[in-house]
């Protein structure tokens, strides 16, 4: 006779064949979860790039003139205008670089020197987060703390105006693009709300709307940056 040990102990029929449509549905759903996250090619699609709030500032007069354009003769306002603080020194306890490219008309145009840095009597004064040391593109963001930085706010430092349709004096209209890639995939919305982040790759492009935009999809940070 059995007894109730007995019953609970011994297996029902088909307990097996259940368990392994268990692993079956199991394995599908992840299966089903990672093909949503990769492209056609099978590779896992990269995430969009990171944006910050930017607001066009009114205190200073941005340059609405073609390349190439100098920086401002006082650095100050344009800091300022920026939302950026004037610093005695660098602060490096967030260090990251990225790079900018721009392209007007099949032209490279130079992102100058001295962004960033304040000026007096031939003798830097002061400097801020977001500067560059050199004519490369590379973007020193040199910070106390993780803020969220945005292209814009290294544009109004320069002095020049940048939004979706206008780089400077180069607006798009029906004959012209204005187009900004980061790592070389392309980006709708405003630049200047693009997040700085480290080693990024941006591209900001210029010209007839029957050229092919060829941008860069990397730069090669050395050095230690």
């Amino acid at each position: 006779m059995a007894t109730p040990s007995d019953h609970l102990s011994r297996p029902k029929r088909g307990g097996g064949r259940g368990r392994l449509f268990a692993v079956a549905a199991a394995f599908a759903v992840t299966a089903s979860v990672l093909i949503v996250g990769m492209g056609a090619s099978g590779a896992s699609t990269p995430p969009p790039p990171a944006t910050a709030p930017f607001t066009a500032p009114t205190s200073v007069t941005l340059a609405d003139t073609p390349p190439p354009w100098p920086l401002p003769a006082d650095a100050k306002p344009y800091i300022t205008a920026a939302g950026l603080p004037i610093l005695g020194a660098e602060e490096l306890a967030v260090h990251y670089h990225a790079h900018l490219d721009i392209v007007a008309d099949g032209a490279k145009v130079t992102v100058p020197p001295g962004i960033g840095f304040v000026i007096d009597h031939g003798r830097e004064t002061g400097i801020t987060v977001i500067h560059t040391h050199d004519a490369s593109g590379v973007i020193h963001i040199e910070s106390a703390s993780h803020e969220p930085y945005s292209l814009g706010q290294l544009f109004t430092e320069w002095g020049v105006a940048l939004d979706a349709t206008q780089l400077g004096g180069l607006h798009a209209d029906s004959t012209h693009v204005l187009a900004a890639y980061v790592n070389g995939r392309r980006f709708t919305g405003d630049p200047a709300t693009l997040q700085l982040k480290k080693h990024l790759e941006i591209a900001l492009w210029y010209g007839s709307s029957t050229d092919n935009p060829k941008v860069p999809k990397s730069y090669n940070f050395t050095g230690g940056l």
